[in-house]
């Protein structure tokens, strides 16, 4: 097993830094969000594994030359004993580590799931306390707030909510650009993937890649919900749409920039996803990569100079890809 520790640490170690910095950096997921959305998960899901599943099988080498053995024989040699006499402290330190990660990883997801949902809940009563349900859109309601405020709350009654000020702002077209794009967030579950990208960064802040991947997450999920919208409306429409709501955003900041936190930043911070801000869960953090450009920007030029989406065949390499990713640290722990 020694040797599939070895090659699990190492798969960690390159899916901890190079692999998501050159994502980071690359130009194409811009041009295909839901395929990179997918790379993501996978960078996550084979990383925890490939980390955990390193500590494991170094751990449990002198127990067994099976990791399933391993398992199985380990607890009764913990409380009644004999250990091997090969067994020191290092393993011990391994299999402790390795099961105080797992431990709070879960427990983690599992705090940050009941703790949104809980937001939530909360946000969604005083949504229908203090709002006026929109005539003719069943599930949209309006709120008495100056700011450009859109979000979507989700559950098993979704809930879009729309500020006055917003629809101050934009013109009929743009509004129902806005509306669609918060409907595809709800549409496409994108809640479910920030609160386990949120989850992972509050586990691990001094991770550095957990915070990018969050970040890179965000602003994927934005264009999703863009090319969403983008089935109902044009282009230019939303890019109008985003750039007059991101430019008002940021002179309500200019204008109060020690003042109590603005209405967008609140709806965020409860479950709400701004069409604003590019960022549906957790603080903003600067992106990276062909995404140096600020949130709004990014998706403004995104939408104002389109680039056709990847090819099949690059689609299905991509894929592909993330697919081995997730398959070699599996493959390892069952093979060893």
């Amino acid at each position: 097993m020694l040797i599939a520790s070895v090659a699990l640490a190492v798969l960690a170690v390159l899916l901890a830094w190079p692999v998501p910095v050159l994502l980071a950096k690359a130009h194409w997921p811009s041009r295909s969000p839901g395929v990179a959305l997918a790379v993501w998960s996978a960078i996550a899901l084979a990383g925890g594994f490939s980390m955990i599943g390193s500590l494991v099988t170094f751990g449990l080498a002198p127990f067994s030359s099976s990791l399933i053995r391993g398992l199985r024989e380990l607890p009764p040699l913990l409380f009644i004993g004999p250990l091997p006499a090969d067994v020191g402290l290092i393993q011990i330190f391994a299999l402790s580590s390795a099961a105080l990660l797992a431990a709070h990883l879960l427990l983690n997801l599992a705090v940050t799931t009941a703790r949104t949902e809980r937001q939530r809940r909360r946000h969604r009563a005083l949504v229908e306390l203090l709002s006026t349900p929109l005539q003719g859109r069943p599930g949209t309601h309006i709120i008495d707030s100056p700011a450009p405020v859109a979000y979507c709350l989700p559950g098993a009654r979704t809930v879009t909510v729309l500020s006055e000020g917003l629809v101050t702002l934009l013109s009929t077209e743009q509004l129902e650009a806005v509306i669609a794009h918060e409907r595809g967030h709800l549409r496409q579950q994108h809640h479910i993937v920030l609160v386990a990208f949120e989850s992972w960064r509050s586990a691990l802040p001094w991770f550095p890649i957990a915070t990018r991947a969050q970040v890179a997450v965000s602003l994927l999920v934005e264009m999703l919900a863009d090319d969403q919208s983008r089935r109902f409306t044009d282009d230019e429409i939303l890019a109008q749409a985003i750039a007059l709501v991101g430019s008002a955003e940021t002179e309500a900041i200019v204008r109060r920039p020690n003042g109590r936190a603005t209405a967008v930043a609140l709806a965020d911070r409860r479950g709400g996803m701004t069409i604003g801000t590019g960022s549906a869960s957790g603080p903003a953090t600067e992106p990276t990569g062909v995404w140096s450009l600020d949130p709004v920007t990014a998706r403004v030029a995104r939408l104002v100079h389109p680039e056709s989406p990847l090819n099949v065949a690059t689609r299905g390499f991509i894929v592909g890809t993330a697919v081995v990713m997730l398959a070699i640290p599996t493959v390892l722990l069952l093979a060893s």
